[in-house]
């Protein structure tokens, strides 16, 4: 099949068999998996254009929301983070969407770009996770703990154990989950949310992919409550993100702008998939192992972009 924005041919079930399989791994820390559908796309498919970027986002609004409602159904939303990482990374991505086509177009240039925010997010989490005060599991979240989610779960139960929001206002978030609290701060989210947004506007990936790390390993929240938060928080900023790209486009005629929206819908179907079983099976694995998981494939896709912009 043709995609005519995209520029490029590719047979009709390789978007949504690629996107199905990326986001079932990635949704479990909290990640729609457009960080690795990019390169894919760029050096895979040889999509390069900006609307790349535009393609990613699309992506993510049509896969998200199964996994957002996986997470909602079994209590583990953390709604006023969600909020917050939303107001903070919205006027970010338009931001970024703008830096993206006014000084990023060169696909060389984009690549040396992302490589430095994903090294820099990779080398932060391995470095955690090799520290001797890790344990065995995420450090806020107990091996007693975990297993006793999953002896509920055997037995039957419904929905993970309860989460419960006690403070939130314009100071400080605080909540519990399981039997410790979590006590964070306003500004501090919402600070980060809006860098974020910026360098997620750039990159095409809403901001979920670096979010989701940097509240694990700078806030110490657990990845458990975290990734609802995140995957919710990438949706609303990708609508945004799709509707700035495609109302600029008029203004850059002779540059691809505005989303490829079949292969968008392509992703975002396999994606939706992905994502449900990826949230429905989250529990079940260690927050340890989702840490690994997410700094391995971060830092590798790293280092495949950093190779290509210096000829390796």
């Amino acid at each position: 099949m043709y995609f005519h924005t995209a520029g490029i041919e590719v047979a009709v079930w390789v978007p949504p068999l690629v996107a199905f399989v990326i986001s079932f791994f990635t949704s479990m820390g909290g990640v729609s998996g457009t960080f690795l559908l990019l390169p894919f796309q760029m050096s895979f498919l040889g999509y390069t254009h900006p609307s790349v970027s535009a393609t990613n986002q699309l992506f993510n609004i049509v896969a998200i929301p199964s996994g957002v409602y996986r997470y909602y159904k079994e209590g583990r939303m953390v709604w006023p983070l969600t909020w917050v990482v939303v107001t903070g990374t919205l006027p970010g991505v338009l931001i970024g969407a703008i830096v993206r086509v006014n000084w990023l177009p060169d696909p060389t240039r984009f690549k040396l770009f992302a490589a430095c925010v994903l090294l820099y997010i990779g080398f932060k989490m391995v470095r955690d996770l090799v520290k001797k005060n890790t344990g065995a599991m995420d450090k806020n979240t107990s091996e007693k703990q975990f297993q006793a989610m999953v002896r509920r779960n055997k037995a039957g139960a419904r929905n993970a154990p309860p989460l419960q929001v006690t403070h939130f206002n314009l100071k400080r978030l605080v909540y519990r989950f399981y039997d410790e609290t979590f006590d964070v701060s306003f500004w501090g989210i919402f600070s980060l949310s809006f860098i974020v947004g910026i360098i997620g506007g750039i990159y095409g990936i809403g901001g979920g992919a670096i979010i989701a790390p940097f509240f694990v390993t700078f806030f110490g929240l657990p990845v458990y409550t975290v990734a609802g938060a995140a995957l919710m928080g990438t949706f609303v900023t990708s609508v945004a993100g799709v509707a700035f790209y495609q109302a600029i486009a008029p203004f850059y005629p002779n540059m691809s702008v505005a989303p490829d929206w079949p292969l968008g819908i392509l992703f975002g179907l396999g994606g939706m998939g992905g994502m449900y079983l990826g949230a429905r099976c989250q529990k079940f694995v260690p927050a340890r192992l989702i840490k690994w998981m997410l700094a391995v494939i971060i830092v590798f896709t790293a280092a495949k972009y950093a190779a290509a912009f210096f000829g390796w």
